[in-house]
């Protein structure tokens, strides 16, 4: 079937309100003639300048500016000289908003997944070491770049061509099955650090582990 990616008019809402609606969405990733879909289960949102735990935060730099250009765009970064995360551009042009996504339930592809993570480790150790459950194959944002061969030649790369990445509208998510808490491991002010941007289907095997996920919605 052809792809249906979602519109780039979606992109231009405000990260957090947008971030809740994106679960339930499918990430799809086409790759060496292979394609990989796979469920979201776990976000979290950035705003600019004003947002100390953004990249945005001082304004636009050679590693930020895809933020600030207009929505609907990869942002993808390397971090801790580890993994990759990717995020999607949101909101009007020069806002510097994006959402990152933090896991995913594997859908389809899922051979295909498990060989993109082998070779996306960077220590052989682990390249040979046991493959872990479809659960956990996704389950965190540098987890989720290996499994679908994410890396930096998809920063800057348009989701909504429907080509390599893109994401597709899903069966969505029920209110009352979205839980939010702080974002995970952030830097700033009081605020960057206390605000409930991160969003996740609460319950989920195969959201990202961490004690934030007691929180929900009310």
């Amino acid at each position: 079937m052809p792809a249906i990616p979602l519109p780039r008019t979606l992109y231009e809402r405000r990260a957090p309100e947008l971030a809740p609606d994106l679960l339930g969405c499918l990430l799809v990733r086409e790759h060496e003639g292979r394609l990989a879909v796979g469920r979201i289960v776990e976000v979290e949102a950035y705003l600019g300048e004003e947002d100390a735990a953004s990249h945005a935060h001082r304004g636009p730099t050679p590693r930020s500016r895809i933020m600030f250009g207009p929505a609907g765009y990869a942002y993808v970064y390397f971090i801790y000289g580890t993994y990759y995360c990717l995020n999607v551009v949101t909101g009007r042009e020069g806002q510097g908003e994006a959402i990152l996504i933090r896991a995913l339930e594997p859908v389809t592809g899922i051979e295909a997944m498990y060989e993109w993570r082998r070779r996306g480790h960077r220590r052989a150790d682990e390249a040979h070491s046991h493959s872990p459950s479809p659960h956990r194959l996704a389950n965190g944002p540098g987890k989720l770049c290996q499994s679908l061969a994410i890396d930096k030649a998809l920063n800057g790369h348009d989701l909504t061509r429907g080509e390599r990445l893109w994401i597709e509208a899903g069966a969505g998510a029920s209110v009352d099955r979205i839980g939010a808490s702080p974002r995970v491991g952030v830097r700033g002010d009081e605020l960057a650090r206390s605000i409930p941007w991160r969003f996740f289907l609460a319950g989920d095997p195969c959201v990202s582990p961490t004690p934030l996920n007691r929180f929900h919605l009310g």
